[in-house]
């Protein structure tokens, strides 16, 4: 049976499509441009997002004192001071051990150095001294040849760290001011905005507040996880610094891949220089593995479960965000994720018929509702 199409539904339909697709276009514009001040502004946004975090970590025990009746600035400078303590402490706990076996680490670079050397002069590479002179000789060359781009990549990771300095400077000082007086913001926010804004922006800025703490928490959990289960792998195989190490990847769990990258890499290096490539290859495949649980099932459990957010969508952000802005792309992509949900359901709740009165609709015409 053949249907006939109606051409007033199929105006209406078209006419529909063409509204929402504008509206559409219009919001993706004006994101778009949002994002483009937003990069402009980056060098002041950047220390701000990571003072909030800083901040959500170490409020509790800001908040803790202040029920105690301590002053709020007092507080505040307690809180600070211990966490510079504690973060030189993580620092000391790494460099000290490190700093006392290095004799040990570089008597073992030397003799992996060796025994590699020996493997090749054996079959089936039966490599000599002459080619390893020679293959030294044009190294030495290519370095010389290009020391004017080494010597810029040199300024350019100076400049780099030398930002960085003063990111996390300025972001402990913008944690202090928050400590200090972030329970005023809300309040001075509201008496500045007109009409519901007063109360819509505060409303989501609190709920806001609470999942950037819930973030933080679950990183935290994350990273405690990862480092007690590598830290035990590395024990067992008898890697020497395992508290070093298992602090390192507690701490590098806060910046997603780079972080895990990183921590990884310097545990089987010195597993390398240290036991050997067997243990090498034994801690490369005890972190893989760690890794892959971390990303594939506790991370996505644990953040799903404080944020409100399904494992598959802290998946997919965690991997839109590092194909868009790269490591810090992946840092922000949870809570931004977080954030959008909690402004999506307060809207939803706004728009929201409420209980028990029944949804108004709009009769056809030439129908009469039943009185």
């Amino acid at each position: 049976m053949s249907v006939t199409l109606s051409s007033t539904k199929t105006r209406a339909a078209l006419r529909s499509s063409a509204r929402v697709s504008g509206e559409l276009l219009l919001v993706l514009v004006l994101a778009s441009v949002a994002l483009w001040i937003l990069g402009r502004m980056w060098s002041v946004v950047w220390p701000l997002i990571l003072g909030l975090l800083l901040t959500t970590l170490t409020w509790p025990s800001a908040r803790y004192l202040r029920k105690r009746g301590w002053p709020p600035a007092l507080a505040a400078t307690i809180v600070t001071v211990l966490f510079l303590l504690v973060a030189l402490g993580v620092v000391a706990l790494i460099a000290v051990p490190v700093a006392s076996q290095s004799g040990e680490l570089a008597d073992g670079v030397t003799a992996g150095i060796d025994k590699l050397r020996a493997w090749a002069a054996g079959p089936p590479l039966n490599v000599g001294d002459d080619q390893i002179a020679q293959a030294s000789d044009s190294a030495t060359a290519r370095i010389q040849d290009s020391i004017g781009s080494m010597v810029t990549t040199v300024v350019t990771g100076v400049s780099t760290v030398v930002n960085g300095v003063v990111t996390a400077v300025l972001a402990v000082f913008l944690m202090f001011f928050m400590l200090k007086d972030g329970t005023r913001f809300l309040p001075w926010l509201g008496r500045q905005l007109p009409g519901r804004l007063a109360t819509d922006i505060p409303t989501v800025a609190a709920r806001g507040w609470q999942t950037l703490g819930e973030f933080v928490r679950s990183q935290a959990y994350v990273g405690l996880l990862d480092a007690v289960l590598i830290g035990i792998g590395l024990w067992i195989v008898g890697v020497p610094l395992v508290l070093p190490l298992a602090v390192l990847t507690f701490v590098s769990a806060f910046v997603p891949i780079a972080g895990a990258l990183f921590a990884g890499f310097v545990a089987v290096l010195i597993a390398l220089v240290s036991n050997g490539l067997t243990d090498a290859l034994i801690v490369l495949a005890i972190i893989l593995v760690v890794q892959q649980l971390e990303g594939n099932v506790f991370q996505p459990m644990i953040q799903s479960r404080g944020l409100g957010l399904h494992a598959a969508v802290v998946l997919l952000a965690v991997t839109l965000g590092g194909s868009l802005a790269g490591i810090v792309g992946s840092l922000l992509a949870v809570p931004v994720a977080a954030l959008i949900a909690v402004v999506w359901n307060y809207v939803r709740e706004q728009l929201g018929e409420p209980e028990g009165e029944p949804e108004s609709r709009t009769e056809p015409s030439g129908v009469v509702s039943p009185s």
